[in-house]
């Protein structure tokens, strides 16, 4: 079985970034065997990160390298009646939610340094 990992937008950022915690997302994106899937949450909230710090030629730059490197996972039905439940159940924000919903789908683990994820199973937190 082929391993799935889901990179949250904080862990995009921070690769975006060149940080320390991006270097451990580097390795994930450019020499890992998992399979790399993203919510199309993730796609929006880093596509608004990059347009308020670099603008809109960049923002369309890094989107098209997150496509790229991952499969790109649709909310459908299904995650938002999950997330709706998670959001009730943690009081997260719904994005989050969102976000988390997708993984269980997908049995991904979360890639991230978010801490609504810290310390739940299925997370690497890089933080």
């Amino acid at each position: 079985m082929r391993l799935t990992v889901l990179v949250d937008s904080w862990a995009w950022i921070e690769y975006f970034r060149g940080s320390a915690a991006g270097s451990k997302v580097r390795r994930i994106l450019e020499e890992s065997e998992e399979e790399v899937v993203v919510s199309t949450i993730n796609l929006a909230e880093v596509y608004l990160w990059v347009l308020k710090f670099y603008g809109k030629k960049t923002a369309k730059e890094k989107l098209a390298a997150i496509e790229q490197r991952s499969f790109v996972r649709e909310v459908d039905r299904a995650i938002a009646i999950e997330a709706a439940q998670i959001k009730h159940e943690r009081g997260w924000g719904l994005a989050d939610a969102i976000v988390y919903a997708t993984a269980v789908r997908e049995k991904a683990r979360i890639l991230t340094g978010n801490p609504d994820f810290r310390g739940l199973d299925n997370v690497e937190f890089i933080g």
